[in-house]
């Protein structure tokens, strides 16, 4: 694990577009499109869920990741994680965290260490979510990449969701992609 914390961050600079070009694929679509928390649905398929933290910081937010709420150059908290169910890898996240949005209780988000970040925003009642966007993710990317050093064939595109939170009007970014060995991909 060791050397992909050495990889952080990864980042996400792909082609994020509205949801209802999210692909035709009904299981991947229940998957990409579930309004619940990504979190507790992975928690229900297995019996061992962890959280590895890649990494941790504070940086200018991204042209590619900026909106009218999380403004071009805003000092973010980025978060790169991957979620394990029974120590298989089936998502990785990233999320951004304004610094603005981490006052009060919020705080507590800076810090949650291997806790996984939908189980602390789905618990919470104030929590509101917007935009959902989906892109459709090339092998050559360096999430894919991730997913190699994971031990993990890369045999088609991958997919991944992109949602604004706010809790009480401040607001947070969490893009999840699905690795190869997710459930999202399977027939049955």
């Amino acid at each position: 694990m060791f050397e992909l914390t050495k990889q952080f961050p990864i980042g996400l600079d792909v082609n994020w577009v509205s949801a209802k070009h999210a692909p035709q694929t009904p299981r991947l679509n229940d998957w990409l499109l579930d309004p619940t928390s990504l979190t507790a649905r992975l928690k229900s398929h297995c019996n061992d869920f962890k959280v590895h933290v890649l990494g941790q910081r504070v940086e200018a937010c991204q042209s590619h990741e900026a909106n009218a709420d999380i403004i071009l150059g805003e000092q973010v908290l980025v978060r790169e994680v991957i979620l394990f169910c029974d120590d298989v890898p089936h998502v990785f996240a990233r999320s951004l965290l304004p610094l603005k949005s981490l006052t009060g209780e919020q705080q507590a988000l800076a810090s949650l260490g291997e806790q996984p970040l939908g189980q602390v925003l789905f618990n919470n009642p104030k929590l509101h979510r917007e935009v959902v966007e989906v892109a459709e993710i090339e092998p050559s990317l360096r999430v894919c990449e991730l997913a190699a050093m994971l031990n993990l064939q890369v045999k088609q595109n991958l997919w991944g969701r992109r949602s604004l939170f706010f809790i009480e009007d401040k607001p947070l970014m969490v893009a999840e992609v699905f690795l190869p060995s997710a459930r999202a991909y399977l027939k049955t």
